[in-house]
């Protein structure tokens, strides 16, 4: 700890960069303004924050080594603009191994307005976009400010008249001030609630971010000197609200239509009002688990199965159907359900205790849980299991889930009921950090005692949901295929997948043959978390991924908000492991970003809000430990995944990329000269799998399962047909194809057949292969090119593999292909770009932002 300790603030939540420098004086625990500053940003936060804060803290005099504290505002506000905040906080206080205090931003401005002289009723109405606001009221008096509710969101004209209401009710004697970025778009709505504060008041400040981290202090809710309690892993962003998508689906499971059990969506079978289509049948629940179970979000067609369960297991207290029913469609709910299928390995255990479960498809209800969330607190309403079932982890997960959508609903701590007598539930709770505050008296139908638990909802989600893996590395369980680690740590609910290098990477050097530079490059352009450290020789000491699959699959996609949301979660939890497997490696008893070189990231292309996350981290690390930063175009990343599985690969040679998001063929001149020969005119190789798949009910994602059922299939079976194979040219065209097997697919359903999945998926994967090989045939043609490389997710499919293998041979072409656990989105094939970008001094400066789209031929 330096001798005299700092604290940094700041908040992006709406269009205005707020910065605060404050001194720690622990003896009065108190915040002592040295230094604040706020900026107009529209839409230019990432870009601006760090800049703004480099220049104030060289203004000011004060030295990175010397913030014990890194405060942000987590919202609510902009999406982006908190992730953006959140993520270079992330990044800033972990690499400064400081404390990560986060505050509200509606606070912040409630502070600004306290400093300003504001004294009596407020309330802070915030900009929620889609004719909404965050409102909340506070008392301002001259001890500070007291919040008076939870965050929240509704609708503007709601808001308005419940403060008016609470006005004309007389429950109220002095008259209500307001403030607030929401006033922007809704001055003259609000206006009859009260009296609106001038401008300058309605944005969070760099002074109000210091108040607010003061009276964290003193009330005990936060000690900015405390490191270990404010692990930068355990801070998240307040939302408010699910994702568009969760928002959707919940939407659409609270409608009673018919639905199959085994998809939990309805029927392919024609409905009155359209055709099936293909989101009727695909399987968008979670991936089973080790046994079998998959969880997904309750639907009212299973609310007489939840309530035969009632029956079974909550005795005179259960819940019929009806009530069931009518909580799903409430937005302040919150209800999962676990699903068995009688094919896997506890089939047997089926027949026991589910009889009053219906079944379709082999699948059965084994467990279900509701919350809902009031006044910051979620309250578990119910929650069961099958008691054949039981000691399968079930309900630890059930709860979990509940809890984890609370907390984006904006819950804090959880509570429950339990029977006084069940001391195994009361352990239970206990595990999960809840204790007992009190008991009602004879709470239950037969007049037995409730024991009231509570406690915070980081411990009810799980600690592995939102910090690091330190913890469980004495827990691993290495089993090692095709050259990866399994490792059951899990990050953000994301099992981390630790990848080993090639034989020749394996070996762990002792400190003192440590091979300078020392990159660690994160990458994050879609669904995939991942870090991974290189040496100078171009050795992968750690190569660490975080799948969100599990996530996304319900969805039959990538859902780029929750993508988004997770990569917040969990980018710490992976850096930690990452630095932590390349210490080990390396003989180290600790690596931190200090001993580092430099910081690589994915800057492009991708989705723009999970690049942001990576970018805003990798800033906000590499500003902190003070190291270069180099930027990385993910396309290129591929390429280099080729040198995983072949040091010696080096162009000229011809590249086929080929994934969910790209499909191109690429002329390496050399390293970093690149020439596109062609690239899809729509779908994507990889997007064309998963609208197959999902056509066919096989889940998500596409390539594997498609594949899979291809590999029994005969692939002439059906004659789908090959685009733009004699086109002339190296363009690829997807859509048709994809629309081709759609078609077939719905006029087999509706004359009757049933379906040969295996032969439609192996005459699919035909056509796709037959035309990438045809191309690939011209581009080493007209090329020249004495090699032949893959890159991107899809580069992992068998019968592709094969195809290419067959070419080259033919053509007398060296084949390289980069390892099965390279194909998809890794760090290690960024760091490795990220080497060679260091040794050329391509560094990238504090303004840096992330891109959806990058020319690959151009420069950067």
């Amino acid at each position: 700890m330096p001798e005299t300790a700092y604290a940094l603030a700041f908040d992006t939540a709406n269009e205005v960069i707020s910065i605060g420098l404050g001194r720690l004086n622990a003896a009065a625990c108190a915040v002592e303004p040295v230094a604040a500053v706020e900026v107009a940003a529209h839409r230019a936060s990432n870009t601006q924050l760090l800049v703004r804060v480099d220049a104030l803290l060289r203004e000011a005099g004060v030295e990175r080594g010397q913030l014990a504290c890194v405060c942000v505002g987590r919202g609510p506000g902009s999406f982006t603009g908190v992730r953006i905040a959140m993520a270079t906080a992330k990044g800033a206080a972990q690499a400064l191994g400081a404390a990560l205090v986060g505050v509200s931003s509606l606070d912040v401005v409630a502070w600004h307005a306290w400093a300003s002289g504001v004294r009596g009723r407020l309330a802070v109405v915030a900009d929620a976009m889609r004719k909404e606001v965050y409102p909340v009221r506070y008392a301002l008096d001259d001890a500070g400010v007291h919040r008076l509710e939870a965050d929240r969101v509704v609708k503007a004209q709601v808001a308005t008249q419940e403060l008016v209401d609470e006005a004309s009710s007389g429950a109220v004697a002095d008259a209500l001030q307001l403030t607030g970025d929401g006033l922007a778009k809704y001055a003259e709505l609000f206006a009859p609630a009260g009296a609106l504060l001038p401008e300058e008041l309605w944005a969070p400040t760099g002074r109000g971010l210091l108040l607010a981290l003061q009276d964290a202090w003193r009330t005990g809710a936060a000690d900015p000197l405390d490191a270990q309690r404010h692990n930068p892993a355990f801070l998240l962003p307040v939302y408010t609200r699910l994702s568009d998508a969760e928002e959707n689906e919940r939407i659409r499971l609270a409608k009673n239509d018919p639905k199959n059990l085994a998809t939990g969506v309805q029927d392919a079978a024609p409905r009155r009002d359209q055709r099936a289509t293909m989101h009727d049948t695909a399987v968008l629940n979670a991936r089973p688990d080790e046994h079998g179970i998959t969880y997904k979000p309750l639907d009212a067609a299973h609310a007489e199965d939840v309530a035969a369960m009632e029956s079974q297991v909550m005795g005179s207290d259960a819940w019929n159907a009806a009530l069931v029913a009518d909580e799903l469609p409430r937005a302040d709910r919150t209800w999962w359900a676990a699903y068995a299928s009688g094919e896997g390995p506890d089939a047997g255990l089926l027949a026991v205790g589910s009889e009053g479960a219906s079944s379709a498809r082999g699948t059965v209800l084994v467990g279900y849980a509701g919350g809902m969330v009031i006044d910051g607190q979620v309250q578990i309403l119910k929650i069961g299991t099958d008691p054949a079932w039981r000691r399968r982890g079930i309900a630890r997960q059930l709860i979990s889930r509940v809890a984890s959508d609370a907390r984006d609903l904006g819950a804090t701590t959880c509570s429950l009921e339990v029977r006084a007598p069940n001391a195994g539930a009361q352990a239970f709770y206990e595990s999960l950090g809840m204790h007992s505050i009190g008991k009602r008296p004879h709470y239950y139908s037969d007049r037995e005692d409730a024991v009231i638990m509570e406690g915070p909802l980081q411990g009810v989600i799980g600690s592995s949901a939102v910090g690091g893996a330190a913890d469980a590395k004495a827990l691993r369980a290495v089993t090692e295929d095709a050259g990866i680690q399994e490792s059951p740590v899990d990050v953000a609910g994301m099992t981390l997948r630790v990848d080993e290098a090639h034989d020749a990477q394996k070996a762990a050097q002792p400190a003192a043959q440590l091979e300078r530079p020392l990159i660690l490059a994160i990458e994050s352009s879609c669904d995939e978390t991942a870090a991974a450290i290189v040496d100078g020789k171009g050795n992968l000491l750690s190569d660490v991924v975080a799948s969100q699959i599990d996530f996304h699959s319900r969805f039959g996609g990538v859902v780029p908000e929750i993508a988004s949301r997770k990569h917040i979660e969990a980018i710490c939890g992976v850096c930690d492991e990452c630095l932590d497997v390349a210490a080990q490696r390396l003989g180290m008893e600790r690596l931190t970003w200090s001993d580092l070189d430099g910081v690589g990231v994915t800057y492009a292309p991708g989705l723009v809000g999970a690049l942001v996350v990576g970018v805003a981290f990798a800033k906000g690390a590499a500003w902190a430990a003070d190291k270069p930063l180099v930027g990385v175009n993910h396309l290129e990343g591929h390429m280099y995944a080729n040198k995983i599985g072949a040091p010696d690969f080096a162009p000229p040679a011809v590249v086929s990329l080929v994934s969910g998001g790209n499909t191109m063929l690429v002329h390496m001149r050399g390293w970093g000269d690149y020439r596109v020969l062609g690239a899809t005119i729509d779908d994507a190789v990889g997007e064309a799998f998963d609208k197959v798949a999902k056509a066919l009910g096989l889940g998500y994602p596409g390539g594997p399962v498609v594949s899979a059922q291809g590999a029994k299939g005969n692939p002439k079976a059906i004659e789908f047909p090959r685009a733009m194979m004699h086109s002339g040219d190296m363009r690829f065209s997807l859509s048709g194809l994809k629309t081709a097997v759609v078609t077939y697919i719905n006029n087999e359903r509706a004359a009757g057949r049933e379906l040969n999945v295996p032969d439609i998926c192996a005459s699919f994967e035909a056509a796709v292969v037959d035309v990438q090989v045809k191309k690939a045939e011209m581009a080493l043609r007209e090329t020249g090119a004495p090699t032949f490389c893959l890159g991107g997710g899809v580069a992992a499919n068998p019968v592709l593999r094969a195809a290419y293998e067959k070419l080259c041979k033919k053509m007398q072409v060296r084949l390289v292909m980069p390892p099965l656990s390279a194909c998809g989105d890794n760090a290690g094939m960024i760091a490795l770009v990220a080497l060679d970008r260091f040794r050329q001094g391509k560094f990238y400066g504090l303004e840096t932002d992330a891109q959806a789209h990058a020319d690959l031929e151009q420069e950067y």
